[in-house]
């Protein structure tokens, strides 16, 4: 059986050297003599831990001391809800910047608790990010929220939006810690852990103080950042399997040279695979302005713009059968999409644009 090259978009492969850990420690957290998953997490130890991922966090991010960093249950999406819940309450209005499947997904969770602007017009083609000079922000909403990058469509923000003073909420599930970022620009960042920093079960996110203590009377405790705050991320049990992959995929990121090697990283590995499509005279396709191509997700078609749907299929079938896995595009749109997180290697990646070199040449007209 080939080495298996897992190019899926979540959960998605952790770096090697992190199962090697989790291996050495699975049945005997930090010296205690028994499994994480059979440990309080009221034990000193653990909370020896939960603060000690919240330092790399910090040490990532350059996080300011006027942020709360929260582990909590609910992934991602669990923060669609928590985001309206725990900051609509200023002017009961929100804007959404819908570029995406994921931001749309958010604005319709976020209609239950208050009113939604949507800033850009509604589609259902989502190929870039509109000009900020055709936004239509409204200077009274409670905050702007944003998806810094889609892992459906492959459109990635590479701007931070001017929201004229209102706080800026951004989903980073899927491109978070894959580079630098200016965290001061923002009034909250989150995302769920399984796409560059773990696996499923645990949504970091990163709060602004003054942002706290606003929620609506009707948020339920669990997802209420200020109760969080307070409790240290252990308000009720936490999911402290996820959190301990988090913290060892952190520690990984720290020990490879940080958030400036994954940018380095990200560039070199997405420019691989674009550049082989820009090549590829139309044979590959990559729908995404290249303003907003995301350097996470890359989605493209194969045989023409709209798809050739049996050609892809053969092409998918020839990938698999070279451990080149999980490549096909999500149901919602199909073709192919690579997904190239920090865990995925530049030797993996060279691999896929081999195969794509060498079905184009045999596939080609």
């Amino acid at each position: 059986m080939p080495k298996i090259h897992n190019f899926g978009a979540g959960p998605a492969k952790l770096p090697e050297e992190v199962y090697e850990v989790i291996r050495d420690e699975l049945t005997n957290f930090k010296g205690t003599g028994i499994s994480l998953m059979e440990t309080s997490h009221r034990t000193p130890t653990y909370l020896k831990f939960n603060t000690e991922v919240q330092d790399i966090v910090r040490r990532l991010l350059n996080v300011p001391a006027n942020y709360k960093i929260l582990l909590l249950a609910g992934g991602g999406q669990g923060q669609f809800a928590a985001v309206p819940l725990n900051l609509i309450s200023r002017t009961g209005t929100a804007d959404y910047v819908v570029t995406g499947a994921w931001s749309a997904l958010a604005a319709k969770e976020a209609k239950k608790y208050g009113k939604v602007n949507m800033v850009v017009p509604a589609t259902d083609k989502y190929t870039g990010v509109p000009d900020q000079s055709t936004w239509n922000l409204d200077p009274n909403a409670s905050y702007v929220h944003i998806c810094g990058n889609e892992t459906i469509h492959g459109v990635e923000f590479d701007f931070i939006p001017d929201t004229k003073g209102v706080p800026l909420v951004a989903d980073m599930s899927s491109n978070f810690m894959s580079k630098k970022l200016d965290v001061s620009k923002f009034g909250v960042i989150y995302g769920g852990a399984q796409k560059n920093i773990g696996t499923s079960g645990v949504a970091l996110v990163i709060v602004r103080e003054d942002l706290l203590n606003q929620a609506l009377p009707i948020c339920p405790i669990i997802l209420d950042w200020t109760a969080n705050a307070k409790a240290d991320s252990i308000l009720n049990t936490p999911p402290m399997f996820a959190i301990y992959v988090m913290g060892k995929c952190l520690e990984w990121i720290e020990k490879k040279g940080g958030l400036d090697k994954m940018a380095e990283l990200a560039n070199k590995k997405a420019s691989l695979i674009y550049d082989l499509i820009e090549q590829s005279n139309g044979f590959y396709y990559a729908p995404v302005a290249k303003d907003s191509r995301s350097k996470m997700n890359i989605p493209f078609r194969v045989g023409s713009a709209g798809g050739d749907e049996a050609l892809e299929k053969e092409f998918l079938k020839g990938a698999e059968a070279l451990g080149l896995i999980q490549l096909k595009g999500h149901r919602s749109v199909g073709g192919i999409r690579a997904s190239i997180y920090n865990a995925v290697t530049v030797d993996e990646v060279e691999d896929l644009v081999k195969y794509m070199k060498e079905f184009y040449e045999k596939h080609a007209k």
